[in-house]
């Protein structure tokens, strides 16, 4: 492992110092508009462009990549998100902040797809799995950071705008001074949402609602800790717990879904998160912070965990040789959710409260719970030697998706 480490350490230092920019910037704006007129339907938008640039970056932003070059492309991507995250300082209003989250979704989709295929390119079919790890703790880690950031405001509100764009300028140094070789995109294409909902509807309709369920708690799990008077330290603190709380469950979680019919472990945890979403709900009624403090990992855990095993599901389905084309369908179905999830959980939160947020996330899980029993009666579970083992993969791009061990093995290069 140390060896891998250091054969990609310029790369994953770059997504340590994109994530923990991005991943402030996402809280500070939930944060900023809070307490204006716009409040959770503004957030709500605003988090709604960010997601449809990140959905357009994943299908267009390779184009940009193969004209120019990987370096040049990370530069440019880099650059825009940078001036971009600095422009938040000069106006608050959710017009112009919804056009530059677009902006920015869109380019850290090309910033993902520069450092996945480069990873890509970097490992071998003994490694990749190793790689794999190391980039989603770096994910979710330096995102989980970063929320910490937010303590370092002042009265101004211009020094957080300026720090989160200085770390995202900064990102261009490691992988500007590279000395690995850029590689050539992975060919990604996609399985078809048709044809991926006809291999697994459960798994389609899982990561479909999962990109609703996240997109609503970046976007606007900082709306609801600022209504429960947690403040911009409390924000900061139940948002790096909720996040690392997604990381530390995906792995029991998923070899749990190995041991079992994995449609009955989607359930399961589609259910577990509509009864912890509730118990938000009436942590924040009672006004305990510190129950909501310690609630918050398990209902992270369950949140972020639902689109890796419905995943794994949906490919128990289309058979390894399809992993890659595969994961763009999933990814699409996920960006959608995503699209649409905050601005309904934004209504909700505008008509019944900030706790609405939760009885939005329950009512989604709710319907995962009913949809999944209902096709346990339509079909029997594939056979056990047909269910591969299970892989946490981050939902960034398709790009990623070559890393997976379990997916098909690269050819070896040809002998002399």
């Amino acid at each position: 492992m140390p060896q891998v480490a250091r054969s990609v350490l310029s790369l994953l230092l770059g997504v340590a110092l994109l994530m923990l920019g991005n991943g402030a910037l996402s809280t500070l704006i939930g944060l900023r508009l809070a307490g204006t007129e716009s409040g959770a339907m503004g957030v709500g938008l605003i988090t709604a462009a960010f997601y449809a640039g990140l959905t357009g970056g994943s299908l267009f932003a390779h184009r940009v990549i193969t004209r120019v070059g990987h370096i040049r492309a990370f530069a440019a991507f880099a650059s825009v998100l940078s001036a971009a995250a600095l422009s938040h300082a000069l106006f608050v209003a959710v017009p112009p902040w919804a056009a530059l989250r677009l902006a920015e979704g869109f380019c850290m989709a090309g910033l993902y797809i520069c450092i996945e295929s480069w990873l890509n390119g970097t490992a071998s079919n003994e490694t990749r799995g190793q790689i794999l790890s190391l980039y989603m703790v770096t994910l979710y880690a330096a995102s989980a950071v970063g929320q910490q950031l937010l303590q370092l405001d002042d009265e101004a509100g211009v020094r957080i705008f300026m720090l989160i764009a200085i770390l995202l300028t900064l990102a261009l140094v490691p992988v500007a001074l590279t000395r690995t070789t850029p590689p050539t995109l992975p060919n990604v294409e996609s399985y078809g949402l048709r044809r991926l909902y006809e291999a697994s509807p459960l798994g389609v309709v899982g990561v479909f609602i999962s990109g609703a369920v996240t997109g609503s708690i970046y976007g606007l799990a900082p709306v609801f800790g600022a209504a429960s008077g947690f403040g911009v330290s409390g924000t900061a603190l139940f948002m790096t717990i909720l996040i690392l709380g997604g990381v530390a469950l995906q792995w029991p979680l998923g070899r749990l879904s190995d041991r079992f019919d994995r449609r009955a472990v989607i359930i399961g945890l589609s259910a577990a998160l509509a009864l912890v979403s509730v118990g938000m709900i009436l942590a924040e009624g009672s006004g305990r912070q510190d129950t909501l403090l310690l609630v918050a990992p398990l209902f992270g855990g369950l949140a972020f965990t639902l689109y890796p095993v419905c995943a794994a599901h949906t490919n128990d389905h289309a058979g390894p040789a399809n992993v890659v084309s595969v994961s763009g369908g999933l990814i699409l179905a996920n960006s959608v959710g995503a699209i649409i999830g905050p601005p309904l959980a934004s209504a909700a939160m505008g008509v019944a409260g900030p706790e609405s947020l939760f009885g939005f996330i329950a009512a989604g899980a709710g319907s995962a719970t009913l949809y999944g029993l209902w096709r346990t009666r339509m079909r029997p579970p594939p056979p056990a030697e047909a269910q591969a083992s299970f892989r946490p993969l981050p939902q960034t791009t398709p790009t990623v998706t070559p890393l997976d061990p379990l997916g098909p093995p690269r050819p070896e290069p040809a002998g002399d």
